[in-house]
């Protein structure tokens, strides 16, 4: 499931060459919020210029390969705590490639 909104994202990106070559990227892409377990919640939207909207909600645990690599984007967050999601650099994750 997180694969195939992570791919809806970059599609809904790629499908908009306009937004990533004109516009700078936003301060923010969503919102992250850690549960008492450890358990991160990314909350994500991508909007493209001629109104394309894309949302996605993507969930770590803490035995999720990725669960560092989101940690570590993030700054390092606590639980309860709640933060704005930085873009991902243009590069992508080896994961996803």
């Amino acid at each position: 499931m997180r694969v195939r909104a992570v791919l809806l994202m970059i599609a809904l990106l790629t499908a908009v060459p306009a937004l990533a070559a004109e516009a700078p990227l936003p301060d923010s892409i969503g919102a992250a919020t850690m549960a008492p377990d450890g358990t991160i919640s990314l909350q994500l939207r991508a909007e493209g210029k001629d109104g394309t909207v894309g949302d996605a909600v993507l969930v770590y645990r803490r035995d999720d390969p990725m669960y560092d690599e989101v940690l570590r984007h993030l700054g390092g967050m606590k639980p309860g705590e709640a933060k704005s999601v930085p873009p991902w650099p243009d590069e992508q994750p080896a994961h996803t490639r």
